[in-house]
């Protein structure tokens, strides 16, 4: 460090005097890295994580829960009675709250295994070529809904045919 400021300082001497000096471009001074603060208060945490879902802080516990796929309102609401937990904010619980929160949501099916299984029930359904199984491969709505009009959602954007006049 001490060496690189006293190579800078003569070749600025030398280029201030006006003459040509061979001495590689003057480098930046490096200075020591400050060691980091301590910390002033306590480390906020922004999200719960339950599930590997991350749920709201700001809501109360029966809404945030309804963040993670697979538990509604009223899975939220029987989780709550099982558990005992009182409905009040997310940042409000305590670590065993939590944790008898996270065992409760871990007895449903939840998340990716959720989505897994009611896929593998579509693929079943689509194999043995059901009606409801044809309908899912032909994008057509599956409980009977009219299809004449409607029916957008499944059958996607409006695809015109020329010549349909009085």
């Amino acid at each position: 460090g001490r060496e690189l400021s006293d190579m800078n300082r003569a070749a600025l001497q030398q280029m201030n005097r006006g003459r040509a000096f061979t001495a590689a471009r003057a480098m930046p001074v490096a200075r020591p890295v400050a060691a980091a603060a301590p910390r002033r208060t306590p480390l906020n945490v922004k999200a719960l994580r339950v599930n590997n879902v991350e749920i709201p802080n700001s809501k109360r516990i029966e809404i945030s829960l309804q963040y993670i796929y697979g538990v509604g309102s009223t899975t939220a609401k029987a989780i709550l009675r099982d558990t005992g937990v009182e409905n009040k904010k997310t940042y409000e619980l305590d670590e065993e709250e939590i944790n008898k929160l996270r065992e409760e949501v871990g007895k449903y099916t939840t998340e990716s295994d959720l989505r897994r299984v009611i896929s593998q029930n579509i693929k079943r359904l689509r194999d043995i070529q059901c009606y409801r199984g044809r309908r899912h491969q032909m994008g057509l709505p599956v409980r009977g809904q009219r299809t004449k009009t409607n029916a957008r959602t499944r059958k996607g954007k409006v695809k015109t045919v020329a010549g349909k006049k009085k």
